[in-house]
C-alpha cells in the first residue's frame, strides 16, 4: 500500500523568543487526535546566555536530535552529558523530572525536539533518558541514499531507542535525483519533515520544502506494511517520523500531558511539593562532561 499526505504546513521564519534564543515550531499543539502519538515539534536555535534551564516534565516523553552544535543536559536522577550534531537524546519524564538543556560552552545549538505521548498506564512509570550517539545508530544505504534507523526497524536493522509504544525516527538524506520507498506500518500515523532541500512525496508526488510538515494518510486499513514514496528534487535531508495512534484522551498544560484535568492539577501539586525531588545541578557549571 503507497502510503498519500493528507496536509502539508509550513513552520515559518525563525521567531525570536528571548536573549540567545530563536524557534519555530513544526508541529502545533492541540491536534491531540490528527497527531496522535505525537503532541509538539520544536525546532530551535539558542547560544549564550539562551537555552532551557531547569524545568519538569510528566507523561511524555521528548525526542530531541541535534542538527548542529554541542547541548549540554543534566536532570535531578544524576544524567548528564553533552550531545553532538546526529546525536539523540530521548528522554521518558514519566511520573516526574527536572531537567536543564543549555548551549554546551560557545556553541550554537541547532536542534528538533518532539513530544511523545504516554499512553495511560505509563503516564507515572520510573523517569529515564537514553543518549544516543550518531555513531552507534545503524544505517540502511542504497545508491544516493541513507537512512539512519534511530528508533523502530528499516530493512531488518533494529534501532537502539527503547520506546514505551511503537516508534519508529528516521533521518533520511537523498541525493539530487534519487528516489525511494520507504516502509511503514500500516496501522502507524506519521509525518515527515524536510530540514534541508525540496522532494515529492507519497503517491501523488506531492512536494515538500525545508521548513515544511507533511501529513500521510491516517491509518484506517488492517495491519500490514506500507510504504512511502519520496524523490529528490534536489539534496535532500528529512525526518520520517511514525506511530501506533493511542486514541486516548490528552489534557495538557505547560510541560505536563495527562489524560485529565485532576491528574493535570495533581501534576502540579506533585511537582509543587518536591516530589519531583530537587533540583537539577548548575549545568553551566559541569566540568569535565562529555
Amino acid at each position: 500500500m503507497e502510503r498519500t499526505i493528507r496536509e502539508a504546513t509550513h513552520a515559518g521564519p525563525f521567531q525570536h523568543r528571548a536573549p540567545g534564543m530563536a524557534n519555530r515550531i513544526p508541529l502545533l499543539p492541540g491536534r491531540w487526535a490528527e497527531f496522535d502519538p505525537f503532541l509538539i515539534m520544536a525546532e530551535d536555535q539558542f547560544r549564550e546566555p539562551g537555552g532551557f534551564p531547569d524545568h519538569p516534565h510528566r507523561g511524555l516523553e521528548t525526542v530531541t536530535l541535534v542538527l548542529d552544535g554541542e547541548l549540554r543536559h543534566a536532570d535531578n536522577r544524576g544524567n548528564q552529558g553533552v550531545l553532538r550534531s546526529g546525536d539523540v537524546q530521548w528522554m521518558t519524564a514519566g511520573r516526574g523530572i527536572i531537567h536543564a538543556e543549555l548551549p554546551h560552552q560557545a556553541s550554537t545549538v541547532h536542534s528538533l525536539q518532539l513530544w511523545v505521548n504516554l499512553p495511560a498506564p505509563q503516564k507515572l512509570i520510573e523517569s529515564g533518558y537514553q543518549d544516543l550517539r550518531a555513531g552507534t545508530v545503524p544505517v540502511a544505504e542504497e545508491a544516493g541514499v541513507s537512512v539512519r534507523v534511530i528508533s523502530g526497524e528499516l530493512e531488518g536493522l533494529r534501532a537502539p531507542a527503547h520506546t514505551q509504544t511503537p516508534i519508529g525516527y528516521f533521518e533520511v538524506v537523498l541525493e539530487p535525483g534519487r528516489a525511494t520507498s520507504l516502509l511503514l506500518p500500516a496501522t502507524h500515523n506519521a509525518f515527515v519533515y524536510v530540514i534541508e532541500g525540496a522532494a515529492q512525496f507519497g503517491a501523488h508526488r506531492v512536494l515538500g520544502v525545508a521548513g515544511q510538515t507533511l501529513w500521510l494518510d491516517f491509518p484506517t486499513g488492517p495491519a500490514g506494511p506500507s510504504q512511502l514514496y519520496v524523490a529528490a528534487d534536489q539534496a535532500t535531508r528529512l525526518l520520517l517520523v511514525t506511530g501506533e495512534p493511542l486514541h486516548e484522551p490528552v489534557v495538557a498544560h505547560g510541560p505536563f500531558v495527562m489524560n485529565t484535568r485532576e491528574e493535570i492539577v495533581t501534576a502540579y501539586e506533585d511537582y509543587q511539593a518536591g516530589r519531583f525531588g530537587g533540583p537539577t545541578p548548575a549545568v553551566r557549571d559541569l566540568e569535565g562532561v562529555s
